[in-house]
């Protein structure tokens, strides 16, 4: 869901053997300095978070749904990175993919004087009412994976959504010369859904004219994809490419569609469906090495925890950033609204790179 605003885009480059290594290193090295030194960082020490300034206090972390692969990843990786970062996390509260819920859990967390929150936001709009609640409070909050329309956030930890759509249009744009794709999209109501979507279409039409689009908006619901899908390859059985906008609910019921309509050919053998995905997760990596999918592109559910963690403390002391690279391999950009957003390396993963041991896909069980 993994889940995309539209800025200036960072450098992708691949997690190498020693690429994540070096990285914590740095921001380890930060740790103990002030942020001013750390790339784009900026500390104004404004001392006026919740936490008093201090940067101590409990910290509240809501996950979006914890149906997907993903965010069980995400889910898992949250209390390690809390303890390495130096933060005291609360139990992860589960939204249960309800926007409404969401709000709930929000002002929940505050009534229970959490000092910070790390929220994946739902719904991109909605959010707002539960950020206000936060800001009435003084409790800083850090969004993870979704931006917020608006309302108030110290950072977004996400990586570049745009970026997707466009990876996996080129990736399909290499493999498909001419006919009929299909994207599989999110939830619309969410930025992740609206720029993957609206990035793939575009690149599509401006790159790959002989390709045709087709389009099934699934809401990040498994049951809705296959359904949907399933009823779009009855009347277009000559389907020759497909983006899934999100792996962890939509790579089982796509395979399972195929497989059951006869439609599921290896890669390199006659009647292969190229497809893309987004997420990273250990199932894409086992159905690229099948041959079953051609490529995903791995969103780092590990990085997203710990930067998570990284600038709630940093926000709970006050510090502030400004635009630019940072010390991990990413930049920092300004959303129109402006907001700010860490936007993180997220490489293709293909067959010749899917046993790299530094993919986090690669590192959990």
């Amino acid at each position: 869901m993994t889940g995309t605003t539209k800025g200036t885009k960072s450098s992708r480059a691949a997690q190498g053997p020693s690429g994540r290594t070096l990285r914590a290193a740095a921001v380890a090295g930060c740790a103990a300095l002030a942020l001013s030194a750390c790339g784009s960082t900026k500390d104004t020490a404004a001392g006026s978070g919740g936490s008093g300034g201090d940067g101590t206090g409990k910290v509240g972390v809501i996950l979006p749904l914890l149906t997907s692969p993903f965010w069980q990843s995400y889910n898992d990786y949250v209390p390690k990175m809390a303890t390495s970062e130096g933060v005291d996390a609360l139990k992860t509260v589960n939204s249960n993919s309800d926007p409404s819920q969401q709000i709930t859990d929000i002002n929940n967390q505050l009534n229970q004087g959490v000092k910070g929150l790390v929220v994946a936001p739902l719904d991109s709009a909605a959010v707002a009412a539960g950020l206000d609640q936060a800001e009435r409070k003084g409790v800083p909050v850090v969004a993870v994976d979704v931006a917020p329309e608006k309302g108030k956030v110290a950072m977004v930890v996400r990586a570049d959504n745009v970026a997707y759509g466009e990876k996996a249009c080129d990736y399909l744009g290499g493999q498909v010369t001419s006919g009929k794709v299909v994207q599989i999209m999110g939830d619309l109501a969410s930025v992740n859904g609206r720029d993957r979507s609206k990035a793939f279409r575009d690149c599509v039409k401006k790159k790959y004219p002989k390709l045709k689009v087709l389009e099934i908006p699934a809401k990040w619901e498994s049951d809705t994809a296959a359904s949907k899908l399933d009823t779009l390859l009855n009347a277009n059985p000559d389907i020759k490419g497909i983006y899934l906008q999100a792996g962890g609910v939509y790579l089982a019921p796509t395979l399972q569609t195929l497989k059951s309509k006869g439609m599921l050919k290896t890669a390199g053998t006659a009647g292969h469906i190229a497809i893309v995905s987004n997420d990273g997760i250990p199932q894409e990596f086992d159905a690229i090495r099948k041959g079953q999918i051609d490529a995903t592109v791995s969103q780092p559910a590990d990085s997203y925890a710990k930067y998570g963690m990284y600038y709630i403390k940093a926000a709970m002391k006050g510090k502030t950033f400004e635009p630019g690279p940072t010390d991990h391999g990413s930049t920092i950009v300004k959303l129109p609204n402006g907001i700010l957003e860490d936007q993180l390396p997220a490489p293709l993963v293909t067959k010749k790179n899917v046993d790299d041991p530094e993919l986090w896909g690669n590192t959990v069980k």
